[in-house]
């Protein structure tokens, strides 16, 4: 095994340049505190981008992964598993669904909630029904079905021609929706309950309606990505619980396994039966390790107590952050759920959420970017209050030195 020492500069000799990572190399975590090589401590409010939905070393996901890796690791889906079966089940008895699909990573869930839509207008409405509409905005994966899918053209920069059928719509603007759908064309309206990666925004309670409606009228599925909103995220185990919109079709992944690569599509029984056999598959969806410890991270997160809990704690650190953004003018407000919160720059802070985040870290305190004018926060759905806390007083400092 190679133990050579490792450094930040061996990742521009060894890694493809598609990402820029920070100068420091965590190497242990607990809760929600993490120490990189040198042994530095840092206050980790980024979550992995909400996906360490328990914190880092939580000893039941230690306990699940062990005690499967003693069993079974891995089948494919030529058998079937037990992990699988409790977990398929678990998720049906806590939300709308009746019909699961497991793959490995949000873009995959995506990948095949799209597909789903396409092949269930096919069987039942015939080939012309197939256009998708999204939103501006959006990201949905870096598949190029789901980054086309996504309404952020920088990302599909360079990779085109794109699948095509698919139309942007304004975010919040349901007249935008109203001059694109068509009952003879449109098979799908795809939308984040709380847009993310563009700036963390909530959609409006009665545009959610108006999509549901108009998703009716028109025999088209309504698609909610909740990749990032899912698993006790808003303090609902799944958004559209918090504005009470059932969607046709969810998508699931970071949180729900804590850490481990695991995704999820569900749907209902009708809609799923249009994934007969061989229309899709996964070589790893459903392995019996991701499974368990997505089991574990459920039965933990849809506890009553867990989920006051993310709103008790949402509120302390949105009034913490609403507080250093008056006293610094740096913030103009905090919006989103649960905790997954965007603080929004001022104008004179505009574009520069960047140099918050490196502010952070020299510090202690790990926060994220959500576009260049909004910092986001998405930590343990457990963080303690006493690290909220200290995690404000860093970022304040933070913010303090940025401000002189």
């Amino acid at each position: 095994m190679n133990k050579e020492p490792v450094s930040r500069e061996l990742f521009d000799e060894v890694m493809v340049p598609n990402y820029a990572p920070g100068n420091i190399i965590p190497v242990r975590g607990e809760g929600s505190r993490v120490w990189d090589q040198e042994g530095r401590e840092f206050l980790d409010l980024q979550g992995g981008i909400a996906v360490t939905s328990l914190g880092h070393a939580h000893p039941g996901l230690l306990g699940a992964l062990q005690e499967q890796s003693e069993k079974i690791w891995h089948l494919s889906n030529v058998m079937t598993n037990e992990p699988a079966l409790r977990l398929a089940k678990t998720l049906c008895d806590h939300t709308f669904a009746e019909r699961v699909f497991f793959a490995n990573s949000g873009a995959e869930a995506n990948e095949a909630a799209f597909k789903l839509a396409r092949r269930y207008a096919w069987d039942n409405f015939g080939p012309e029904k197939h256009e998708i509409i999204s939103f501006k905005g959006a990201f949905h994966g870096r598949t190029l079905f789901t980054v086309s899918v996504g309404g952020q053209q920088k990302y599909l920069e360079g990779f085109e021609p794109a699948p095509g059928g698919i139309h942007h719509a304004d975010f919040n603007n349901l007249d935008s929706v109203k001059a694109l759908i068509s009952k003879g064309k449109t098979c799908a309206v795809v939308i984040e309950p709380i847009q993310g990666e563009s700036g963390v925004v909530p959609a409006d309670l009665e545009f959610l309606k108006g999509l549901r409606q108009l998703c009716d009228d028109n025999d088209a599925l309504l698609v909610f990505d909740e990749v990032q909103t899912g698993v006790g995220r808003t303090g609902h185990l799944y958004a559209y619980e918090m504005f009470g919109v059932i969607p046709d079709i969810l998508t699931s992944a970071k949180g729900l396994g804590g850490g481990f690569p695991v995704a999820a599509m569900l749907t209902t029984a009708k809609i799923g039966a249009s994934l007969a056999v061989g229309t899709h598959g996964s070589t790893y969806g459903g392995n019996a390790l991701a499974c368990a410890v997505a089991q574990k991270v459920i039965d933990t997160v849809s506890q009553p107590e867990i989920l006051k809990g993310v709103n008790e704690r949402s509120e302390k650190l949105r009034q913490g952050m609403e507080a250093i953004g008056e006293r610094y003018g740096v913030f103009a407000e905090v919006r989103g759920a649960g905790l997954l919160l965007g603080c929004v720059l001022t104008d004179q802070w505009m574009g520069r959420a960047k140099d918050f985040l490196a502010a952070g870290l020299e510090e202690g305190v790990m926060v994220l970017m959500a576009g260049a004018d909004v910092v986001r926060l998405a930590p343990s759905l457990i963080i303690p209050e006493t690290d909220i806390e200290e995690a404000l007083s860093r970022f304040e400092a933070a913010v303090q030195k940025l401000a002189k």
